[in-house]
């Protein structure tokens, strides 16, 4: 028997293959090390490259100055990039706000409520969202979708005028809420594909065991299909949030070019990818150097935002309080544990 499970092909041993049969094994380990290696190589290059470029910039106003300063003034040679950080960070938490809501209650639909019959053209309409050319996004919305909502979001700022940054003011076109709902939508596909994936991998053992005690449809997808999801949710979050950070084209069009803070999201401003876009063409000197600067706070907050992606994830992954309580206490006591029990209550 021992002979029998000893041969292998014709009547070589499994003991005496060839030095050679695990070359391909070995070239696999190295390749793929060397490919990772060659991929963190490149993010410090452009790193490096980027700070290069930049230190003029730096120089000049700080890196504290340039990154939390403003104006930016081509004009009078001042540049502050606080304007068009908020601009980044303000549109970009709106496409979060109105598209992850969307996003998952349309993976939710999908998987959990849709007919079988119309689950496939679904998603196939969802993924061709992903499909649009970004500049298609912008025109479609400052030609077609700006003007139309532009009396819907005048009531809004006039009705939520007590709250600040949101109501007040006088709404323009072009405007960070145009500009983010865009993003909401070029964000949808990325997020929903993710969390539909998710939640086709929730064992039906769960879902079955919940509607078995009598839980409604929604209680079960509220106890069962989205507890099990959460990280899966968190990282497709944090993954359009990364996507809506890097926009460029769309947001260049949408958002206009007053490099200034809008005093409420119904206002135009600015964001670092627009402004390297739209000036870099005929940037010299300082001026350049500012762009470049510019690329690099955008490239250090993408890497800070994939950060916190992975913390929120590790964090959701983690098994709640209740769950892990039962862990414990469905384990079985030690003879130490049972002696200490039985002195307590005797």
């Amino acid at each position: 028997m021992e002979a029998a499970t000893a041969a292998t092909r014709g009547d070589r041993s499994a003991l005496e293959r060839s030095p050679l049969a695990g070359l391909p094994d070995r070239l696999l380990k190295y390749g793929l090390t060397t490919l990772a290696a060659l991929i963190l190589a490149l993010i410090v290059y452009f790193f490096v490259r980027l700070v290069g470029q930049a230190k003029p910039a730096f120089e000049k106003e700080g890196v504290l100055g340039f990154t939390f300063g403003q104006p930016w003034d081509v004009n009078a040679g001042h540049f502050g990039a606080l304007p068009l950080l908020v601009g980044t960070l303000v549109t970009s938490v709106i496409a979060l706000v109105i598209g992850v809501p969307v996003a998952v209650a349309t993976a939710l639909f999908v998987t959990e409520l849709s007919p079988r019959r119309i689950r496939g053209p679904v998603t196939v309409l969802i993924e061709l969202l992903a499909a649009v050319p970004s500049v298609v996004y912008g025109l479609w919305g400052i030609f077609f979708l700006a003007p139309k909502l532009q009396p819907a979001e005048s009531w809004l700022a006039e009705t939520l005028s007590f709250i600040p940054y949101i109501g007040g003011g006088i709404v323009t076109i072009p405007n960070y809420f145009i500009t983010g709902l865009v993003l909401a939508i070029m964000i949808l596909p990325i997020v929903s594909a993710i969390s539909r994936e998710v939640m086709a991998t929730v064992p039906p053992d769960h879902k079955e065991a919940a509607l078995g005690l009598g839980a409604t449809r929604w209680e079960m997808i509220r106890i069962a299909v989205l507890p099990y999801c959460r990280s899966g949710i968190v990282g497709g979050a944090m993954l359009g949030l990364g996507r809506a950070i890097g926009e460029t084209i769309a947001v260049t069009i949408l958002i206009g070019d007053s490099p200034k803070i809008g005093h409420h999201i119904f206002e135009q401003g600015y964001s670092l990818a627009a402004v390297i876009a739209n000036e870099f063409g005929e940037a010299t000197g300082i001026h350049r150097s500012a762009l470049f600067a510019s690329g690099l706070v955008l490239f250090v907050l993408t890497l800070l935002v994939n950060a916190i992606a992975r913390v929120f994830v590790v964090r959701a992954a983690r098994p709640t309080a209740p769950a892990a309580a039962e862990t414990h206490g469905s384990a079985p006591l030690d003879a130490s544990q049972a002696d200490a029990l039985g002195g307590a209550t005797g």
